[in-house]
């Protein structure tokens, strides 16, 4: 399997740095923004496998840069997994139906953290 890369956005400096580390202990190449505007520019001049995004960013929140990711050709079919304290049922029907891929809950469990994002990954050979 090649180096996945994996691109976090997240304005929280310890939380990056946690995602980041146990993602490349797991063999994924990772890819850092601290706003959303950087995360989709990054994202779109070179499509990353998959998005982590923060929903709560300074600027440009989650959301937002979900819209412009899915308008974008060259991102549109990326999945876009939402990385959120929020973690009432309500909260993940809302993230969901904005159209987020995921949704993972912090904290983070940083055991299960590299399969979960292989699961929101499409299947090897199947990717666009």
């Amino acid at each position: 399997m090649s180096e996945l890369r994996v691109l976090v956005v997240e304005d929280n400096d310890k939380n990056l740095k946690l995602i980041r580390d146990v993602l490349e202990f797991a063999g994924f190449n990772v890819v850092t923004a601290d706003t959303a505007e950087i995360g989709v520019r990054l994202a779109i001049e070179d499509p990353p496998a998959i998005v982590l995004m923060d929903l709560q960013l300074p600027g440009m929140d989650g959301t937002q840069a979900l819209g412009e990711l899915r308008a974008s050709p060259r991102t549109t079919h990326v999945p876009v997994v939402a990385v959120t304290a929020y973690a009432m049922d309500e909260d993940r029907e809302r993230v969901l139906s904005a159209g987020f891929d995921g949704y993972i809950t912090k904290p983070l469990n940083i055991r299960a953290l590299p399969a979960q994002i292989r699961d929101y990954l499409p299947p090897e050979g199947n990717q666009s």
